[in-house]
């Protein structure tokens, strides 16, 4: 059994599949430079964005065939318009690797949930 990824590198490296890994460290670069103030770590097997305060503002996780991106519920339904058809759960974004990313709504959902946690205090989920 594979050790466990304790890092972001890791995390993308344990994937086998070159568009997962594609996929994911577009999605880390997005994340670092929209709010390069959070601090990734791993918590639950994924990839969790931290404000400097200790409170998760996103998380990235990979699959098969898609990433998925983690939000509060809250700033979901605030871009839902904007999803189109992307498949969402309660506060999650799912980014199959064959489809273009939504990449400037991402940075706008990103900068909304650091918006929402330091002027409204929306913690995570």
């Amino acid at each position: 059994m594979a050790a466990k990824a304790t890092t972001g590198d890791e995390y993308v490296d344990q994937f086998e599949d070159p568009a997962a890994r594609e996929r994911l460290a577009a999605l880390r670069e997005l994340v670092t430079s929209t709010a390069p103030e959070l601090l990734e770590q791993i918590k639950w097997s994924s990839l969790a964005y931290v404000h400097p305060d200790g409170v998760i503002m996103l998380m990235v996780s990979g699959h098969k065939a898609h990433a998925n991106v983690a939000f509060t519920p809250s700033t979901r339904e605030h871009f839902d318009g904007e999803l189109g058809d992307f498949h969402t759960g309660k506060g999650s974004v799912k980014l199959p690797y064959d489809a273009a990313v939504p990449t400037a709504t991402l940075a706008r959902m990103i900068e909304h949930r650091v918006r929402e946690y330091e002027r409204d205090g929306v913690k995570w989920m």
